[in-house]
């Protein structure tokens, strides 16, 4: 994964985690939902890129493999 992309999925938890909290303490329930789901798609992402990173180095192993 690239230090950018993991930083962005990060920074999105945070947010996340950050309207979440405002909304508990306003009583928001609009604002604490959006939190979680802010949560929910900065996991899915970074457990998707932590599979892509696996699937590639998977790959590499076998095309290097294959060359000796």
């Amino acid at each position: 994964m690239s230090g950018i992309d993991d930083l962005k999925n990060k920074a999105e938890g945070l947010a996340g985690k950050a309207k979440e909290a405002l909304g508990n303490a306003s009583d928001n329930e609009s604002l604490k939902d959006e939190g979680k789901a802010d949560q929910v798609k900065s996991d899915a992402k970074q457990k998707g890129e932590e599979l892509k990173d696996k699937s590639t180095d998977a790959a590499n192993k076998i095309i290097g493999g294959a060359k000796d």
